[in-house]
């Protein structure tokens, strides 16, 4: 699965840890689902959308092998 998440957090120029603390996970979370090595759940999804104002399909997207 892609993401925007880092793009993301460019535009509103924040860093890995600031999301994290936001969303209540580590700053390994945020890195690791960057890198796409973890797939958040919809729960986490949700709040990630929520600080970007943004839809889950505009932030995580299924690629082919999904």
């Amino acid at each position: 699965m892609k993401n925007t998440i880092k793009i993301e957090r460019a535009i509103k120029d924040i860093t890995q840890e600031e999301l994290a603390n936001k969303i209540g996970v580590s700053r390994q979370t945020i890195n690791s689902i960057e890198k796409n090595r973890y797939i958040p759940s919809t729960v986490l999804s949700l709040k990630i959308s929520k600080i970007f104002n943004k839809t889950v399909n505009e932030i995580f997207e299924l690629e082919h092998t999904d």
